[in-house]
């Protein structure tokens, strides 16, 4: 049984798939649900993916630490699985139904029901199931730009995590003024570095932000500040590149 190889989570992911959309969910190693979600077919998919998996596996996750159950040992979508260093094991389809039967349930098809019992099974099973390698060429000569692709996405990911923590110790009133759905748009990055402390913020004028909303086609946001907040020093790293 593989278990973590750095001090990162291990994720089991069940991945149930059609023809345009998985539905997966990831667990840890004590079967809590982390994160279950709907991703489209294709690169976008994949990129999203990558980005749940940085989320929830921490900052010293690895990709050997995601194990991934899959109803397919064919297609892109596997080969991208599997040249981004996750473990993925192919499951049929009957297995998968015999396994839900412990459940006690009805036996029926459930996209999210099948993505839950395959993410058990890759905790409970793994040692039962046939691990999928790549089997072509072509899916080797794709391997540098996959993982190129996944640690991009996943440093984006911790990056903005850290914004945010840093944010909300230091200027919580952007975090309010924006949400963390929107904290990676290009519109609040504008406003961030022109406005990156709470002084600073306050010296903005209607007319400065009103300018960066409508570039972006935004209308209603930060257009007031909201309740206010207490004020703290800038974080260490922050007075270190001179902000603050």
């Amino acid at each position: 049984m593989k278990y973590a190889t750095g001090e990162g989570l291990l994720l089991l992911t069940g991945d149930d798939w059609a023809e345009d959309h998985h539905d997966v969910e990831a667990q840890d190693e004590t079967g809590r649900k982390l994160v279950a979600a709907n991703l489209p077919e294709g690169v976008a998919g994949i990129a999203k993916l990558h980005e749940l998996l940085a989320r929830h596996g921490g900052e010293h996750l690895d990709p050997a630490d995601v194990v991934v159950g899959i109803e397919t040992d064919r297609g892109s979508w596997v080969q991208a699985l599997i040249t981004s260093g996750y473990q993925v094991f192919a499951i049929n389809p009957r297995q998968v139904n015999r396994f839900k039967e412990r459940y006690g349930s009805s036996g029926a098809k459930s996209d999210k029901g099948d993505a839950h019992a395959l993410a058990d099974m890759v905790r409970i099973d793994r040692d039962q199931l046939r691990p999928v390698a790549g089997d072509s060429e072509a899916a080797q000569a794709v391997k540098i730009v996959a993982r190129a692709h996944q640690s991009l996405i996943w440093e984006r990911t911790r990056t903005f995590q850290r914004l945010r923590t840093a944010l909300r110790e230091y200027f919580p009133a952007a975090l309010n003024a924006y949400g963390d759905l929107t904290l990676t748009s290009t519109d609040a990055l504008e406003l961030l570095v022109k406005a990156p402390t709470p002084a600073a913020a306050a010296k903005l004028t209607r007319t400065q932000i009103t300018a960066v909303l409508a570039r972006h086609r935004r209308h209603n946001l930060f257009i007031t500040s909201g309740p206010p907040h207490l004020r703290t020093p800038p974080p260490a790293g922050l007075r270190s590149c001179g902000i603050g």
